[in-house]
């Protein structure tokens, strides 16, 4: 499977998030904005990749850089699936410093929420609606079903390792209710509830029949190594780490997205509420 791996920048100010025009090339290309965006050259970090593509392409110094989030999703190109990776960053940059776009770039402007007469580039797109807190599934590829759901999990462990549950929150491409639900998985490790809690949501998702999803996780350690950021080392979760990515075969297109906690209370509410429930039928023996 073909993969694609980018690195994309947040810049922001008072007037909204900086976003710069695409150099049109063929005149008859149509004109798209984007953040600043670049490739990860051989023997780069992410990091290093992200500070080079914003001085090459827009003339800016960044003067910090720090991980905002990962997304990833499936598409279509030509005949064969196009595996797409995005490392997001939060940068600041002087406030004396003006953008002085060259090549790549033709012109640039600050983007307040209003986005109308703006065409920007699917990547792009997909990363404002995430820092948005619009979590569309609808984003997840350009030629998805539209019958797509976004799933939200959640694991809990009183005491890490000790009594631990899992939770999931099921809603549709408007944002309608599907289910929701949570389960006791007896005594684990927060991480292995993560994982557990997101096994669920997959085995529900095919179960249902949905072939297109997102789902969200507030462990941005289970996002970062299901996005391949991150490696498997603990003996522990690899069994069910292997169990799910042949799970995921089932599907035409997944996305793994990380949400703050505050996004994800559904989710965390029927994972304690799974626990709970299980104390308290014990104090009554």
């Amino acid at each position: 499977m073909k993969q694609r791996i980018r690195v994309v920048g947040l810049i922001k100010n008072e007037e909204g998030v900086l976003v710069f025009k695409r150099s049109r090339g063929r005149s008859e290309s149509p004109v798209f904005w984007e953040l600043p965006t670049g490739k990860i050259k051989f023997g780069e970090q992410p990091e290093e990749a992200m500070a080079r593509s914003l001085t090459e392409y827009t003339g800016l110094n960044a003067d910090s850089l720090q991980l905002k989030d990962v997304i990833t999703f499936l598409a279509l190109e030509d005949s064969s699936q196009l595996n797409n990776l995005f490392i997001i960053y939060e940068i600041t940059v002087s406030k004396e410093s003006k953008p002085a776009p060259h090549e790549r770039y033709t012109a640039y402007k600050y983007l307040s929420d209003n986005t109308t007469g703006i065409r920007l580039t699917e990547t792009s797109t997909s990363v404002l609606e995430i820092i948005n807190e619009k979590l569309s599934s609808s984003r997840i590829s350009p030629r998805a079903s539209a019958n797509s759901i976004t799933i939200y999990v959640d694991g809990a462990s009183r005491g890490n390792p000790g009594p631990s549950g899992i939770g999931y929150y099921i809603a549709d491409s408007d944002g309608r209710t599907i289910e929701q639900g949570g389960e006791f998985i007896g005594f684990a490790t927060s991480r292995i509830a993560e994982y557990y809690a997101l096994r669920k949501g997959i085995d529900r998702a095919i179960e249902l029949g949905y072939k297109t999803a997102r789902f969200v996780s507030d462990s941005l350690m289970v996002v970062n190594q299901l996005n391949g950021i991150f490696q498997i080392k603990n003996r522990d979760i690899l069994p069910i780490y292997q169990d799910i990515q042949k799970k995921l075969e089932s599907f035409d297109a997944v996305s793994f997205t990380h949400a703050p906690r505050s996004n994800n209370t559904i989710a965390d509410s029927e994972a304690n509420d799974a626990i709970d429930r299980i104390l308290k039928n014990n104090r009554k023996i």
